[in-house]
């Protein structure tokens, strides 16, 4: 057995039929060099192969009433799991990004281990997908990435690699025995009731500190309360997922020349292109739209759970000029900078919890949607800065797929490969039918601040 964090369990209570709560990762491979006609249905039976998962992949949700908690699946399928499928004709990105937005609209099954895994062939130019969904439960951001760099090869003449399931953790031992004691599962949950308790004094001083610089500050009083916005309407089940790559040495080159870091570039595209999308469809507020930013607060090696704080920014949308803008939003995410420096990874966690609280409140229970703590979600997670393989196949495209959330209809997550910055657009398709728009906004928005800087 093994408890799951407070942090954990909030995705588990958050879900609901409209709202799935796992994260994914559309990873786009070219063939390699000597792959004849089979090869997708032979490396759809080598994937078959596999049927013991390893680490986290081999557990299931079980439940008490002290919480959740993680147990080894001794009945595991992996026809549940895995799934060889095909795009329809002419296979281009288009038809790849449709398929991952269906696939994305389904739950997990919560009496099965929480993951999935899609391998996807009939893609143009001699080229396959893998489709990677896992609950947030299991993971965050950074043990995402964590399964890929582990799963994955630098060496594109290595041959012997296992699927992501079967690649991460230490393989589980198969018996009729139980993984734990209730005593230990007990022991568990008192030490991290201890550890939260431990917390309170370090996130009472964090707030305190919050909403007294919030009201000296007039850019920090917005983030006090997000403005009514469409991006803040009631979600479907339905996801739209939209990807586009862009050269990370433009957003260095930015970072340099404004004195600002590459997440602080990132956030100030994604400001300038939300304005000019919800100017085009004559939807922005006056007062600034908030971007609840994660930020990772891991600091093991592990590749499961969730270790994340996260910021509030403001994203200075009603500022008119890309430059002030910019400023706007470097002045919000160092205030948060400073703060999270001062307190420890649970404050850090437990902090966020609290601030992010009046958002959680109609995502659970649909009381009160007046309460709003941001309007979006981006984040930034980095990635590997060399080319990558899976037996032999060139990794050429790491896009990620995230969760939108209920009054919350956009997530936009990035991840760094090589030298390209990935986009990964995901929203309700019912809430922001048009979305794809929002890629020409971001490209308009790095051109602006690259315009500017001459």
């Amino acid at each position: 057995m093994k408890s799951l964090t407070p942090a954990d369990q909030l995705f588990l209570w958050l879900e609901k039929s409209q709202q799935p709560m796992h994260v994914g990762g559309l990873h786009v491979f070219k063939f390699p060099k000597n792959a004849g006609a089979k090869y997708i249905t032979e490396t759809s039976d080598y994937l078959k192969d596999f049927t013991l998962p390893e680490g986290p992949f081999a557990q299931r949700l079980r439940f008490s009433l002290s919480g959740y908690y993680w147990q080894l699946d001794q009945r595991f399928d992996l026809s549940h799991h895995f799934h060889h499928e095909a795009l329809p004709k002419p296979g281009n990105m288009n038809e790849l990004l449709a398929l991952t937005s269906s696939r994305h609209s389904t739950l997990l099954d919560r009496k099965r281990p929480l993951w999935e895994s899609y391998l996807i062939e009939g893609i143009s130019g001699r080229k396959f997908a893998f489709y990677h969904k896992v609950h947030h439960s299991m993971v965050d951001g950074v043990a995402a990435m964590r399964m890929v760099l582990q799963s994955y090869s630098f060496d594109s003449n290595r041959i012997d690699m296992p699927p992501i399931w079967a690649a991460n953790g230490e393989p589980q031992q198969r018996s009729d025995a139980p993984t734990a004691d209730l005593v230990t599962h007990v022991r568990q949950v008192l030490a991290t009731t201890k550890t939260q308790l431990n917390t309170i004094p370090g996130v009472a001083r964090a707030v305190s500190s919050f909403l007294l610089q919030a009201r000296k500050n007039p850019d920090n009083q917005a983030l006090l309360s997000a403005p009514k916005c469409i991006l803040n309407s009631r979600i479907t089940g339905s996801r739209r997922f939209a990807a586009a790559s862009h050269s990370l040495h433009r957003f260095k080159q930015l970072a340099n020349h404004y004195q600002a870091t590459i997440n602080d570039i990132v956030v100030a595209v994604c400001a300038s292109a939300l304005r000019g999308y919800l100017l085009s469809i004559d939807e922005l507020p006056e007062r600034p739209l908030i971007a609840m930013v994660p930020m990772s607060v891991r600091t093991d090696a592990s590749h499961s759970g969730n270790q994340v704080a996260t910021i509030l920014t403001n994203l200075g949308t009603h500022v008119r000029d890309p430059l002030q803008r910019l400023e706007v939003i470097k002045r919000s995410i160092e205030t948060s900078k400073v703060r999270f420096k001062q307190m420890s990874q649970e404050e850090a966690v437990n902090y966020s919890a609290l601030i992010l609280a009046p958002s959680a409140i109609p995502m659970m229970t649909g009381l009160a949607p007046q309460l709003q703590a941001f309007n979006v979600i981006i984040s930034n997670v980095t990635g590997p800065d060399k080319p990558m393989y899976w037996n032999g196949a060139q990794l050429q495209g790491l896009y990620p797929v995230s969760i939108p959330l209920d009054r919350v209809a956009l997530n936009i997550t990035l991840t760094s490969y090589v030298d390209s910055l990935e986009f990964g657009l995901t929203a309700c398709r019912r809430t922001l039918p048009s979305m794809q728009r929002l890629l020409d906004h971001i490209d308009r928005a790095i051109s602006e601040l690259e315009k500017a800087a001459g």
